[in-house]
């Protein structure tokens, strides 16, 4: 596939000229490319909020325009005719799952048929249409199965319904194109944005977004309850804040801080366990208040108190999330090490630490309010080979890091942890001041995902990636091995 320079698209957009691109067989590079130009021909709109939502409905276009080819050379391979019933249901009983198996002979069957998908960028005036053109003539049943997903969209308010609905998961594309509508519906317009149709023997599948009409609408009732449920948070333990405001006043002794950390059992506990880790490697162990506050530094007892106080809200109020806590742990493990690996910047250690164990802040909260939704939108993500992030933006109205943001304000944390929280899945996004700190914390959670095999190395920021001097996915496999063998002899096998 040709590339396309900016300068070609400003052209274009400033012209009206469409622009075609065209793949037999789309591969993941070709619908990435895909996503790139749709970008830069927003961003000459000033459109680039719309940009995610619009992605999504090309990618789902694209994919099922695929499907369709592949369905063509698959049917006729088996010698079935599509506007048969009897043929057509007993060959989409295999459809999927033989084709999947054997997804390189159907593709290169489609591509020796000269079976083409063409997406075409067209800006007019101040609206922008983006078609996708397959040669592979669509039938009157899928047409109608098309319609009724469309009617059944009506049906739900929210995306959140869409997810929790049960659709029938044999209908394969039909939970997308309800997306689709409800993605549309998100960016202020109706399904009438949306067509499909066929001519001379190609199907069309086009959306035309009229830029007048385009408003994010991400106030939903979801959202309303997210941020209903962050207001009515209490703040942090008195003990907490007190010892807090003592350790920022000058004039406060190290004594009065250790008497109030003394009234504390548990904290006392964890003060007094962290103390006498291996990371100290002190010569006795310690038992005495006032020489572990000494041993740890007050910078440090700072971040413990926050991450203590946190877990002590979050924990008495959603008491089931431990899955997520020890998440974070290891997040917190991975970043801590990296940090002291990599960049040895031992300034922003604790820093990084703290960012990690609290990076996924607002995802407790997001799930305790719909526990089904997340895990919903990472099996259809998962299964459409798209990024989770962009779907939750959508359906929740926030997405995790901003909610953990609102709270870690309410709470006054300090700016460094307010922005790893926020930015750990756009780091390029946060503040230059506290890069370090964000990059790291974003690495760290990169890699838990990819043990979770919720992201793959294809889909990390490069930008982050290379201030880690990272250049390969075997040199980051390296790294993501090392880290797990630490993590299991350090403390794995305490949080098993």
């Amino acid at each position: 596939m040709a590339k396309i320079s900016e300068e070609q698209i400003q052209r274009a957009a400033r012209n009206s000229i469409p622009m075609t691109l065209t793949t037999y067989t789309l591969p993941h590079e070709t619908e990435e490319y895909l996503d790139h130009v749709l970008g830069m021909f927003l961003s000459q709109f000033g459109q680039d909020e719309i940009k995610d939502a619009l992605a999504y409905c090309l990618r789902e276009l694209a994919v099922n325009a695929k499907t369709a080819n592949t369905k063509r050379v698959y049917f006729d391979e088996r010698g079935l005719d599509l506007e048969n019933r009897e043929d057509y249901e007993a060959g989409m009983e295999g459809f999927k799952q033989d084709t999947l198996d054997n997804i390189d002979h159907f593709l290169q069957k489609q591509k020796d048929a000269g079976l083409y998908i063409k997406v075409v960028f067209h800006a007019q005036g101040n609206s922008f249409r983006v078609s996708v053109r397959n040669n592979s003539e669509i039938t009157k049943k899928e047409q109608i199965r098309i319609f009724d997903r469309i009617a059944r969209s009506r049906a739900f308010d929210s995306l959140e319904e869409a997810f929790s609905a049960v659709l029938d998961s044999s209908e394969g594309a039909g939970l997308g194109i309800v997306i689709l509508i409800l993605m549309l519906e998100k960016m202020g317009l109706d399904e009438d944005a949306f067509n499909i149709e066929s001519d001379s023997g190609e199907t069309i599948a086009s959306i035309t977004v009229p830029f007048a009409e385009v408003h994010l609408d991400k106030m939903d009732a979801l959202t309303n309850q997210i941020v209903s449920e962050v207001d009515s948070l209490p703040q942090l333990p008195e003990n907490i804040m007190l010892l807090q405001r003592l350790i920022d006043d000058p004039e406060s002794e190290i004594s009065d801080v250790a008497r109030n950390i003394a009234q504390d059992p548990v904290l006392t506990a964890d003060l007094l366990k962290m103390v006498n880790s291996a990371e100290f490697m002190l010569p006795r162990k310690v038992d005495n208040i006032v020489d572990a506050v000494k041993t740890v530094g007050l910078r440090r007892l700072k971040n413990l108190l926050y991450s203590y106080g946190t877990q002590k809200v979050m924990g008495e109020r959603y008491s089931e999330m431990r899955t997520m806590w020890e998440h974070s742990l290891r997040v917190a493990f991975y970043a801590y090490t990296i940090s002291r690996s990599f960049k040895r910047l031992r300034e922003l250690q604790d820093d990084i630490y703290v960012g990690g164990m609290l990076h996924d802040l607002g995802q407790i909260v997001v799930a305790s309010l719909h526990p089904d939704l997340l895990d919903k939108i990472r099996a259809f993500t998962t299964e459409k080979g798209i990024g989770a992030k962009m779907l939750e933006d959508f359906s929740v109205g926030l997405n995790h890091g901003e909610v953990g943001a609102l709270i870690a304000r309410k709470w006054n944390f300090p700016e460094p942890l307010i922005e790893s929280i926020r930015y750990h899945h756009e780091p390029l996004d946060c503040s230059e001041d506290y890069r370090d700190v964000v990059f790291t914390v974003y690495l760290a959670n990169a890699l838990c995902d990819i043990e979770r095999e919720r992201l793959t190395y294809d889909q990390m920021e490069e930008a982050v990636l290379a201030d880690f001097n990272i250049s390969s996915e075997e040199q980051l496999m390296g790294v993501l091995g090392r880290l797990q063998e630490a993590f299991q002899s350090t403390i794995g096998a305490a949080v098993e």
